[in-house]
């Protein structure tokens, strides 16, 4: 069984053919280009994929850890309440001792009181 011949057919051949005849590889230049671009967003990709892994464990591990930063009740309420603290004064600094007073005729050769010592009551 032969094919009636089919013009439709035909010319899809001839433009085959010609097809075939013109037809050249891509210059070298734009073939390096293209792989680069498709390396460079497999990095981005990559890099995207990660930091959504990392961002979302970091959410669900601060999700899952109890909160520090909140206020805690005492277990027991204290029955009496506490003094508030009294704010000392600033005490101005002392850049010298204080004087020392001379041994008085009538005390004989007993020695200068210090600082921890103190005279007897007369």
């Amino acid at each position: 069984m032969s094919e009636p011949q089919d013009p439709l057919r035909s010319l899809f051949k001839e433009a085959a053919a010609i097809g075939r005849s013109r037809a050249r590889s891509a210059p070298l230049s734009f073939i390096t280009e293209r792989a680069e671009r498709v390396r460079r967003r497999r990095i981005l990709a990559l890099a995207v994929g990660v930091c959504l892994v990392f961002s979302g464990t970091g959410a669900a591990v601060a999700a899952l850890l109890p909160d520090s930063t909140g206020t805690t009740v005492p277990a027991t309420t204290p029955s009496t309440p506490r003094p508030s603290p009294v704010p000392s004064l600033p005490s101005s600094p002392r850049t010298s001792p204080p004087p020392m007073s001379s041994p008085s005729p009538d005390e004989g050769t007993s020695a200068t009181p210090t600082r921890s010592q103190s005279n007897p009551p007369r």
